[in-house]
């Protein structure tokens, strides 16, 4: 009777006492931003910078998406027994024109609340720092192959968009084609200033800073004449990897990092098809390292053999979102984490 109670009683709260995560309820189709909210927890970089955030002066607090997510990151690493203010996260994106009971596509939703973020924080060094956790640096170079004259632009991402084959891919292979030059011919050629018309180019990109966090979005979305459909194709990648190994040449001159390692923390899964799925995550405790898998309310432990069965395959579960941190396992650790 009172085992009974106390399940009761934890599931009210929303929190799995035994593996100091908690659980969000699914409202109106947020499978999407519950799967989000957890990796955000599991970004504790993202918290710390909130906290440091006084909001003592901000107004319009149900319209403002970086308050209410300070509350509900506050919340889900809390050990008291407090409801997690989640809903009302909900309802402030949908305030925001990120509609309840509409599904959305994660990567879309995860930009928006960054750029969220950079719009309503009245702390703008502090909006940068939170924006700068994520941003890659690249360099685009243009070179006309009827002149040869180049053009080079400089520009960042908050993540890194990876084409997806439709065979048997890998994590580094994607980061692989990602760097590599394209011609651009016919309706694709692009205007050259010195020939003064459109021709046929060559285009490449160079990385000129990496993140701390390295969002990857695996791009398993495919439009075919008007026809979106998903690729369920098997894409591999490590639990560690040395980005230096894979990138090549494919750094910019001005490339200075001398730390490449990267360790995952989370990973954002996509189950079913196009026009309707589900979503869910793998993320890794911040003290014992053990992988979690959370599928709304649900939680729970899993082995890095079970995070992998997340490679993809037809009409099963598929990465689509992959968060990777600076750093080896052990620089992960820290002891004051709750959850």
């Amino acid at each position: 009777m009172l085992s009974g109670m106390y399940r009761l009683y934890s599931s009210f709260i929303g929190r799995d006492r035994e593996y100091g995560m908690r659980g969000l309820a699914n409202y109106n189709l947020s499978c999407c931003v519950n799967t989000l909210l957890q990796t955000l927890s599991a970004t504790w970089e993202v918290s710390d910078l909130l906290e440091q955030w006084d909001t003592a002066g901000v107004r319009g607090d149900i319209h403002n998406v970086p308050l209410q997510l300070k509350r509900v990151l506050a919340a889900m690493r809390s050990d008291l027994p407090q409801h997690v203010p989640h809903r009302d996260f909900l309802h402030c994106l949908d305030r925001n024109r990120v509609r309840l009971s509409v599904q959305h596509d994660g990567d879309e939703v995860f930009l928006s609340i960054l750029n969220f973020i950079q719009q309503q924080m009245d702390n703008k060094a502090l909006a940068l720092q939170i924006q700068g956790l994520y941003k890659v640096s690249v360099e685009t170079h243009l070179q006309c192959l009827v002149c040869s004259s180049v053009q080079t632009q400089t520009s960042f991402l908050l993540n890194l968009p990876l084409h997806v084959k439709e065979d048997h891919d890998s994590l580094e292979g994607c980061i692989s084609s990602f760097l590599e030059d394209q011609e651009l011919r016919g309706r694709n050629s692009c205007f050259c200033p010195q020939c003064g018309s459109k021709t046929p180019s060559k285009r490449g990109v160079k990385l000129i800073s990496l993140p701390h966090i390295l969002c990857v979005h695996l791009k398993r979305f495919r439009n075919s004449n008007g026809y979106i459909r998903k690729l369920d194709c098997r894409v591999t990648f490590p639990e560690t990897f040395d980005i230096s190994q894979t990138v090549g040449d494919g750094f910019s001159a001005d490339f200075a990092q001398n730390e490449c390692n990267y360790t995952l923390y989370a990973v954002v899964v996509h189950s079913g098809g196009a026009a309707f799925g589900h979503y869910t995550a793998y993320v890794r405790h911040r003290v014992s390292q053990l992988w979690y898998y959370a599928d709304d309310s649900h939680i729970e432990q899993v082995s890095w053999e079970q995070v992998q069965r997340a490679y993809g395959r037809s009409h099963g579960d598929t990465a689509y979102m992959l968060m990777y941190r600076r750093g080896s396992k052990e620089e992960g650790r820290q002891p004051d984490f709750s959850g």
